[in-house]
């Protein structure tokens, strides 16, 4: 440690009393000091080109405060390049290149002098490049053929081959590599040759991916909770695991292979857990969530339908151990080998599309005891199997051979008794009996307070009857599935979301039906429409194609095969009702666009009162609508009368009716509203010579629909009789002719006519 001492003597003069007498000097001490140890020494980093570059310095302590600054194979670096930042010590690099690779030093400085880091090695690889791809080939039976595939990359990639998703094995295949160029060569083509063959490049840099993921679960208090983790990458990716919102707990640890333990669960324990893994290449992350549920409360584990079988095997042969398992959630499936993690490790084992384990090329050293573990949110259910390898040409594979000797599963059990401390049940053998006979039965429980796995109680169990022994009293094993429906919530006026939850939900239960049906609108309630949730996972579902303004009564029912559970309570509903307000002006603003009308000729060609003013109308109209004059024929009133529109054009309930009687002259217009009940009204006071143009309307809460047939009526007026009794005729004679032009004028209606208009086209009714 170098520890630097500076004598700084200064002279400080001030006047006192206006005589300037000297202050004697003042002595400062200034101490500079720079420590030997970086707090943070930058570490040998691996990129890949493009992606960037962090190397982390944290200087060693001093006074002044150090500054940093980069060498880079001895020489200072060059800030210039705009890719290239410092700050704080860390040295970050965007987009790294080859030419960035190099010894990077971190030096830090100050007035004592300066301090070297150690240094630190960044290599920058180029991910695989294929420079020259197979292409695809057609030749005929005996011919040879070869598939050619050239790579690049930093380091050098290694190349193998697969025929669909099997590793290709050389001896019928013929493959010889040479530095980056790989050739696979078939000397004799046969049928069983055809297929896809996939060239496979691979360095030392590879993204990290899971091999299992971390799963949901839910664990009773005081019980253990286990979330895998496994990886793969290269280099082999650093795994380690947060919890959101705390710190960690001594009750936590983490395995090599990033298994995350807690013992002894607790309330507090519940949350999110995240699980990262991290390498030169990348990083992934994983959430899984840890709920704590009290004892009481009973969700099944998985249920692993078919199970592995013990076997044997030749060595070189293809074994296949199968598993499928089921549940609510979908279950997860990991094997394991003499207890210990397997898939991942080796590329000659892997999972087949349902969980079962297939290992190619069986070596005497895959001998073993294999478990297949499928878990899920609710727990977890293993089953073991040995395989024995041999060197025999003879042995096949057992199972491949004999899978039709496996029953199937008996029928469901069935409880014949009941005690404080005992269930009797009985079943049927399955109607898959196989080729051999069933010599037992093995019976399994679970129970939340007991285990969070399917637990043994008896096997060799040669009858379907058995009685389990030693239960605890007033113990669930199975609980009843309740179904909570929340209040729906209207989306328009044809469709209702909803949403349930579910209370001790059980892994058999498929799916849900959704019943509901009309109570508005109708005498007596409607019959149940159903939709069926066929995915048990999902709480939501979307009503659609709804009538408008009606009630609703909603339920929803879990089922399994044929069996249906309870309902839950029904919820209420009402969609919306549908209409629109005039989008502006009165009835009367649009009467220009009318024709003009001459005497008794009826309206043609206008355009119907209120309909062009509503965006959008309602769908129902009123298909019959009357005129009716009041009286004798020279009435100046007029009934209107309608019918209500049908059921399922109303969208919403109808709160009034609108009659527009409408002319081209707005003064004459008469408009009257009425009460949803009434079904005519009386028009008077209409003026003679006029033509009116009628419409009908209902309303609802939303808004006015559109207008009914448009009809059309001209009003008679009486015929003007000069009654001048005891006048002179030569007075009578002189008026006659004035009398006679007057009338022709203003003709009285000695008819009337109704036009309908529907559509395009016009239908007209007089007499």
């Amino acid at each position: 440690m170098f520890i630097l001492a500076r004598l700084t003597v200064s002279t400080v003069m001030r006047v006192i009393d206006s005589s300037p007498v000297g202050i004697p000097s003042v002595s400062q001490i200034h101490i500079f000091v720079l420590r030997d140890d970086f707090r943070q020494n930058p570490q040998d980093q691996v990129v890949v080109v493009g992606d960037p570059a962090n190397l982390d310095c944290q200087p060693p302590r001093g006074h002044p405060e150090p500054t940093v600054y980069w060498k880079k194979d001895k020489a200072r670096l060059d800030l210039k390049d705009d890719r290239i930042t410092v700050r704080g010590g860390k040295l970050t690099i965007s987009g790294a290149r080859k030419s960035d690779a190099g010894m990077y030093v971190c030096v830090a400085a100050n007035m004592v002098g300066e301090k070297e880091s150690e240094t630190a090695q960044l290599s920058v690889f180029e991910r695989p490049v294929f420079v020259q791809r197979p292409v695809n080939q057609v030749v005929l039976v005996e011919e040879s053929v070869e598939f050619r595939c050239q790579v690049q990359g930093d380091p050098p990639p290694t190349v193998r081959w697969k025929k669909e998703d099997l590793d290709v094995s050389r001896g019928r295949y013929d493959i010889r590599s040479e530095k980056e160029d790989s050739l696979l060569r078939i000397k004799r083509a046969l049928a069983s040759d055809q297929g896809t063959f996939t060239c496979i490049a691979e360095n030392r840099v590879e993204a990290p991916q899971f091999v299992v993921r971390p799963r949901d679960q839910i664990v009773t208090q005081g019980r253990t909770a286990t979330f895998p983790c496994e990886t793969k990458g290269k280099p082999q990716p650093t795994v380690f695991w947060q919890r959101e919102g705390s710190q960690g707990d001594s009750r936590v640890s983490v395995s090599l292979s990033g298994e995350m333990t807690i013992r002894s669960v607790q309330r507090s324990d519940a949350g999110y857990y995240t699980c990262q893994a991290l390498t030169v290449a990348g990083s992934i992350l994983a959430k899984a969530q840890l709920e704590v549920a009290d004892a009481s409360k009973d969700r099944p584990p998985p249920i692993i339908r078919r199970g592995p079988a013990n076997q044997t095997q030749a060595v070189g042969g293809a074994s296949v151990l199968r598993c499928q398992a089921s549940g609510d959630p979908e279950p997860s499936i990991t094997w394991l080998k003499n207890r210990a993690s397997l898939l991942g490790k080796d590329p000659r084992m892997f999972l087949l599309d349902h969980g079962s384990l297939q290992i190619l090329d069986t070596q005497l050293s895959d001998a073993g005891l294999f478990t297949c573990v499928a878990t899920s949110s609710t727990g977890e259910t293993s089953w073991s199997a040995f395989l024995d390898v041999r060197e025999s040409s003879d042995l096949v594979d057992f199972m491949s051979h004999n899978a039709s000797a496996l029953p199937g599963p008996p029928s469901k059990p069935e409880v014949t008794d009941v005690t404080k401390s005992s269930i009797s049940l009985s079943w049927e053998p399955g109607p898959e009996a196989g080729t051999s006979p069933v010599t037992s039965y093995v019976i399994e429980a679970f129970g939340q307070s007991v285990s969070n796995s399917w637990t043994t109680l008896a096997d060799h169990v040669r009858s379907s009857r058995f009685t389990v022994r030693d239960l605890r009293p007033n113990t669930k094993e199975l609980g009843e599935v309740l179904v909570s429906l929340h209040n729906p919530v209207v989306l328009s006026s044809t469709s209702v979301h909803i949403t349930w939850t579910v209370e001790n939900p059980s892994q058999f239960i498929q799916g849900y039906h959704v019943l509901f049906r009309q109570t508005s609108g109708l005498p007596s309630p409607g019959s149940w429409a159903v939709e069926d949730m066929k995915v048990s996972s999902e709480r939501d579902l979307t009503l659609p194609a709804l009538r408008k303004g009606i009630v609703y009564e909603i339920k929803v029912r879990p089922y399994f095969n044929e069996f249906q559970g309870a309902d839950s309570e029904s919820m209420t509903a009402r969609t919306l009702e549908e209409g629109a307000h005039t989008a502006g002006g009165s009835a009367g603003d649009l009467l220009p666009r009318l024709g003009e009308v001459a005497g008794g000729d009826t309206l043609a060609g206008g355009e119907p009162v209120g309909l062009s003013s509503l965006d959008p109308p309602l769908a129902g109209c009123h298909e019959q609508v009357t005129l009716q004059p009041v009286g004798n024929s020279n009435s100046t009133s007029v009934t209107v009368a309608w019918d209500t529109p049908p059921p399922d054009q109303q969208n919403g309930i109808i709160q009034e009716y609108k009659i527009w009687c409408a002319t081209n002259e707005s003064q004459f217009s008469v408009n009257r509203t009425v009460d949803a009940s009434v079904r005519s009204v009386v028009l008077g006071g209409l003026q003679a010579g006029v033509p009116y143009y009628v419409e009908v309307a209902a309303s609802t809460s939303v808004g006015v629909g559109g207008g009914g047939s448009s009809l059309s009526e001209v009003v008679k007026q009486p015929a003007f009789i000069a009654g001048l009794g005891g006048a002179v005729w030569i007075v009578l004679m002189g008026f006659s002719a004035w009398l006679y032009w007057r009338r022709k004028k203003r003709k009285g209606i000695s008819n009337y006519a109704v036009t309908f208009q529907r559509d395009q086209g016009l239908i007209r009714n007089g007499r």
